[in-house]
């Protein structure tokens, strides 16, 4: 098991989709939430993911293909 933390940053069109649950249940990931801010027309969250490294990578490529930008989070939170 790894974690690795992530920033999504969410299109308007995707805000009432359930992605981070899909993330959890569709790739068995333990999700962690650690910020987010989401409004009517934009939102953020930072997660912390943890799971099988394949099940994380393909989580991120599944949320990618949605239109969710994903960039690796170094800062601390």
């Amino acid at each position: 098991m790894v974690k690795r933390q992530v920033m999504l940053t969410f299109p308007q069109e995707l805000l009432k989709e359930p992605i981070i649950y899909i993330l959890g249940q569709e790739f068995q990931v333990v999700i962690n939430i650690l910020q987010a801010d989401i409004s009517e027309s934009k939102g953020w969250s930072v997660l912390e993911l943890e799971g099988e490294e394949k099940a994380i990578d393909d989580a991120i490529a599944w949320a990618t293909s949605r239109g969710v930008r994903v960039d690796t989070h170094q800062a601390p939170i």
